[in-house]
């Protein structure tokens, strides 16, 4: 487990600004349409899609897909693997990628800072976030925030599983603070944060209450599916001894809206975070049981790559996300 991050004061602007004559001077020494073509190669395979990147850019499917033929063309490599459903890179591809997305990345962020200086941070921002940490977290705050940055355009992606937001051609990522990698900045959006096993009182009558997460296998449980496919183990911890259980019962989900629905219906227990049935508790449609289990741990953290350029809008999200006050209890 990771020590939590706490907030990492961020690069300061001389340190991080790039020397954009020498790098456009880089590019000036491509012709245009080699610049284009891998232009066309960075946003297909952040898009994962010749139509998402065809929307971003504002040109047709066929056009994109037609540059990408030349590039593979005049480089003499295939660079993507594609089907009717998905794009993916080729080792070739992926080697491109991993040697231009670097540059491009550089490039935009100085463009962006060259636009913005005397004016108001703009263009688009790419936040990758679990649902939990949308819900309870950003989206009180998504409001209040583009109102005060209006030439922000914001695109949050929802996503339960641990993304490489660098590769995934993300801004910035919202997670709990033991799943953050050691090379990311973060700052703080919650306090600590409880797992919490609860069930309905109906439940409880008919079942019983576990006194022990070894008693767990004697129980009817509602688990959630992760990302990977495989059910998530339960985790406890009391006076130092730590445990992972793999719970069974008669329900297996991938949305925790239906997952408590069915825990208040007396289908059994659950495993969730206690934002998530703070409201259950309070009306008794929910009770909680080994509460001496679940200790609390470090909350959400919003994070960015510390290799890469803060560019205005990100540092705009970032500093108002910081505000005393702004984040959610």
């Amino acid at each position: 487990m990771l020590d939590p991050p706490e907030r990492i004061a961020e690069n300061s602007p001389s340190k991080n600004s790039c020397n954009l004559d020498g790098l456009l001077s880089r590019f000036n020494r491509m012709r245009g349409r080699e610049y284009s073509e891998l232009r066309v190669f960075v946003e297909v395979t952040e898009a994962a899609s010749f139509a998402r990147a065809a929307e971003r850019l504002d040109v047709t499917a066929s056009a994109l897909s037609q540059s990408i033929r030349n590039l593979e063309q005049r480089l003499g490599a295939r660079l993507l693997n594609r089907t009717t459903r998905s794009v993916g890179l080729t080792d070739a591809g992926a080697q491109l990628l991993e040697q231009i997305r670097p540059a491009f990345a550089t490039l935009e962020a100085a463009v962006a800072a060259a636009r913005t200086q005397g004016g108001r941070p703009s263009g688009p921002l790419r936040i990758n976030s679990s649902r939990i940490a949308a819900v309870h977290y950003l989206a009180p705050l998504i409001g209040p925030f583009l109102d005060a940055h209006t030439e922000i355009k914001l695109d949050l992606v929802l996503d339960d599983a641990l993304v490489d937001i660098v590769g995934g051609g993300f801004d910035a990522g919202v997670r709990i603070g033991e799943r953050l990698e050691r090379d990311m900045l973060a700052i703080r959006l919650s306090g600590d944060v409880e797992m919490q096993v609860v069930a309905s009182p109906d439940y409880i009558g008919r079942h019983g209450r576990p006194v022990t997460p070894r008693e767990l296998d004697r129980h009817r449980c509602i688990n959630f599916r992760m990302s990977n496919g495989a059910p998530y183990r339960w985790e406890f911890e009391r006076g130092g001894e730590k445990l992972d259980v793999t719970v069974d019962g008669p329900l297996l989900v991938n949305d925790f809206h239906v997952a408590i629905r069915a825990a208040r219906d007396g289908v059994g227990l659950i495993y969730l975070f206690e934002d998530m049935v703070r409201d259950d508790l309070a009306t008794g449609a929910l009770v909680q049981v080994l509460a001496d289990w679940t200790p609390p741990f470090p909350g959400f953290y919003l994070y960015h790559s510390s290799g890469r350029q803060v560019v205005p809008a990100l540092r705009a999200f970032l500093d108002f996300m910081a505000r005393p006050g702004e984040r959610p209890r």
